[in-house]
């Protein structure tokens, strides 16, 4: 199935039931008009961070179902799955090959060795300060192999997550067989995850290098084409990047929304939101929750630093049960560039906030993707939080089926659902929109038409309010959206 102007859910295979078998039967039975498409986060063997260190990508994690169940998930929803370009798991095959038989190992140029990459097999302080880091040092691991040697081996995230030495041949053709393989298994998207961290050059941040990264991109997109499959990006950084990926024809992810509508939210404002929705790409997918936290280093420029720092302060005043620890090295998860909540926390569980989100979201240009916690408008799981000691798990709760049967029930999730099936239907999204200029600085107006079907929203950030007004073609009038 090709990808549709449809919503897109984003989920764990094991986060709605416990498998992918109980994620399709959830989806049919509650959601099957709201949702028209599914990222299914990574569902391959995985040897850490949830997935996102995989051992190969050609089989389903037994522990969800096999490539049946993906299959008849694609009968009903297009796809998107993941792979993981910048890296592969300490615990595959190649790796394993490689430790054992070092340089007679057909992988001993698989991962990017220091003693080959550095001029003098390591790197000086000026060459490591250059470089984007997660750590706060050089990115490796010390690697002990079967013959009594040890090498530093580039690991830019976990150390269960080792890089790939995108200069070498064996990792183009895995990249080519990787993905041609994820296609014929029903992907309609392939989301190329830490994209901007695969292409490396000594004296520089190793962070979105160019003109290569634009070699891989194309490299990627060029084995898809002639599938019918699309890939996008995935990148954390400033907007800029997007805004240049999209200038050539690339779909991006908009990153910047989720901090813009909180601060209009919060201050009562739409003016940098309005500035933004007007220059934003239309070729995009947008979000307020991820598997990941809420991005702050996106924004950047899109509102000023004070704004930018009192939106996060009061994040941590009106948000329910969310504490700057949780995005600390105490649970794991030293991160500047995001903030750890769920998003229905994050406006104080608040219903008129959250679905006054949504709707904003929904109207903005591009496929929106709602991510599953904010599909059940959930709050922060603190008990698993507590439980893990991971951050990031504040926004990962498992719900069971019979959870799911309550909070459907909820009059926000209900309404929320009636948004999705909106936007889904409605023929006025496959049209052309408008960013309305607006006198009142708390007010936003969005438009989408197409022919003679058209939508209006109209949002007022200082009552968390907004109406949805749609040309009803069978009636000849306007009609107010109930919901």
């Amino acid at each position: 199935m090709s990808a549709e102007n449809k919503v897109m859910l984003i989920t764990y295979a094991d986060s709605m039931g416990q498998n992918l078998e109980d994620l399709k039967e959830v989806l049919d039975k509650h959601f099957k008009d709201a949702v028209g498409g599914v990222h299914i986060l990574p569902f391959f063997p995985s040897s850490a961070d949830r997935g996102f260190a995989p051992l190969t990508y050609r089989e389903v994690d037994p522990k969800f179902g096999d490539w049946d169940d993906i299959q008849a998930l694609a009968e009903n929803y297009y796809l998107m799955f993941d792979f993981m370009v910048n890296h592969i798991s300490k615990q595959s095959e190649y790796f394993k090959d490689f430790k054992q038989h070092k340089d007679d190992s057909k992988y001993s140029d698989f991962f990017i060795r220091y003693k080959d990459f550095w001029e003098n097999g390591e790197p000086t302080e000026e060459e490591v300060d250059l470089i984007y880091k997660r750590k706060p040092r050089a990115p490796y691991i010390d690697v002990d192999f079967a013959d009594g040697t040890t090498e530093k081996i580039w690991c830019t995230f976990a150390e269960e997550q080792l890089d790939l030495n995108m200069e070498s041949e064996v990792v183009k053709n895995f990249i080519r067989e990787s993905l041609e393989f994820l296609a014929e298994q029903g992907a309609s998207i392939i989301r190329l995850d830490a994209f901007a961290y695969a292409i490396k050059k000594a004296g520089t941040s190793c962070f979105f290098i160019e003109p290569d990264i634009w070699e891989l991109l194309d490299y990627c997109k060029d084995i898809l084409a002639e599938k019918d499959v699309e890939i996008l990006p995935e990148i954390h950084e400033h907007h800029s990047i997007q805004l240049k990926i999209a200038e050539k024809g690339h779909p991006v992810y908009d990153f910047s929304l989720p901090m813009l509508l909180l601060h209009s939210i919060y201050s009562s404002t739409s003016k940098r939101l309005r500035d933004w929705l007007k220059k934003a790409p239309a070729n995009q997918y947008t979000t307020l929750d991820t598997h990941d936290g809420i991005g702050v280093v996106d924004v950047k420029d899109l509102m000023t630093d004070q704004e930018i720092e009192e939106t996060r302060e009061m994040l941590y005043q009106r948000g329910s049960n969310v504490k700057k620890v949780y995005s600390s090295e105490a649970y794991d998860n030293l991160d500047i560039y995001q903030i750890n909540c769920s998003y229905y926390s994050a406006l104080g569980n608040n219903d008129d906030s959250y679905l006054l989100a949504r709707a904003v979201q929904f109207f903005a240009p591009g496929i929106p993707q709602v991510y599953y916690v904010g599909m059940l408008a959930g709050e922060n799981d603190i008990e698993l939080l507590e439980e893990t000691k991971v951050g990031r798990n504040i926004n990962r709760h498992y719900y069971s089926k019979a959870e799911i049967e309550s909070e459907v029930k909820r009059p926000v999730v209900q309404k929320l659902v009636k948004l999705m099936e909106f936007r889904n239907s409605y023929p006025a999204f496959a049209g052309d929109y408008t960013i309305h200029d607006s006198e009142r600085e708390e007010e936003l107006k969005i438009s989408w038409q197409n022919g003679e079907a058209r939508t209006v929203l109209k949002a007022d950030f200082s009552q968390d309010s907004f109406e949805i007004e749609y040309y009803d073609q069978q009636k000849g009038v306007m009609e107010t959206l109930e919901l």
